[in-house]
C-alpha cells in the first residue's frame, strides 16, 4: 500500500487487488486556488469525500472515470471493502457546519481509518464499534475547523490504531488558518518527526499487539 499526501485532507492510496494490478484511491481532494495548494494532475478508481465543503470535494479535478463515495453506507470496488460512517463536523450534532462521513478502507489486508472533518470532541460507543480494529488512522489535528491536538490525542485512544497519520493542519502556502503539526506531537509526548514524502506499507508493518501507537508524518 502506497500513501501520498497533498496537504489539508487530500491523500492519494495505491493498492494492490486480487488480480495484482493497482486500484487508486483518492480522498477529499481540495480545489487548489481556495486552499491555496497547488492540486496535483492525478487520477482515480476510487474518490471519498468526506463533506461538501470546497478544500474536501474537488471530485471534477480528478482524471479518469472514478466512483465516488459521498455517502454513508458499505461499498465495494475493484477489490476494496469501504464503509461510510456518519459523523458530525462540530462539536453541536452537526448544527453549525453540518455532518461529515469517516471511512474505513479494507485492502491488502489492512484497514485504514479516515476521519474527514471530525469535530466531536469524542466519538460514541456506536461510531467506534463501526471503525472497529484500525491499522492506520488518518486525523485531523488542526483545530478551528475540526478537532484540535487535545481532542485528537483523546480519539486516538478511544481507536487504539497501530499508525496515526495526523492531517488537516498548517503547512506553507495553505491560505486557512490552522494549528501546526507541532502542537499535536507535543500532546501526544512526541518532539520533531522527520515528514516522509510518502510511505509504503505493508501488513508485516503494522506494531504488534503489545506496541505503542506509530506516528508518522507525511510532507505534502
Amino acid at each position: 500500500m502506497n500513501i501520498v499526501w497533498h496537504g489539508q485532507s487530500f491523500f492519494e492510496i495505491g493498492v494492490k487487488n486480487h488480480k495484482e494490478s493497482e486500484t487508486k484511491i483518492i480522498i477529499d481532494p481540495f480545489e487548489g486556488e481556495f486552499v491555496g495548494l497547488k492540486f496535483p494532475k492525478t487520477e482515480g478508481d476510487i474518490i471519498l469525500v468526506s463533506h461538501n465543503h470546497k478544500d474536501h470535494s474537488n471530485v471534477k479535478g480528478v482524471g479518469g472515470n472514478p466512483f465516488v463515495i459521498d455517502t454513508p453506507g458499505e461499498y465495494e470496488v475493484k477489490d476494496v471493502f469501504i464503509k461510510g460512517i456518519p459523523s458530525f463536523h462540530d462539536d453541536n450534532n452537526g448544527k453549525d457546519r453540518g455532518v461529515n462521513i469517516m471511512f474505513t478502507i479494507t485492502a491488502e489486508e489492512m484497514k485504514i481509518g479516515f476521519l474527514g472533518d471530525l469535530g466531536q470532541k469524542e466519538l460514541t460507543s456506536e461510531q467506534v464499534d463501526s471503525l472497529g480494529n484500525i491499522d492506520i488512522l488518518f486525523i485531523p489535528v488542526g483545530g478551528t475547523y475540526t478537532i484540535g491536538a487535545k481532542d485528537a490525542s483523546e480519539i486516538i485512544s478511544q481507536i487504539e490504531p497501530g499508525i496515526v497519520i495526523p492531517m488537516h493542519y498548517k503547512i506553507p502556502g495553505l491560505k486557512i488558518e490552522l494549528d501546526d503539526v507541532a502542537k499535536f506531537l507535543k500532546e501526544m509526548g512526541e518532539t520533531a518527526i522527520e515528514p516522509l514524502p510518502k510511505i509504503k506499507i505493508t501488513p508485516k508493518d503494522l506494531p504488534g499487539e503489545d506496541d505503542e501507537t506509530k506516528i508518522i508524518v507525511l510532507a505534502p
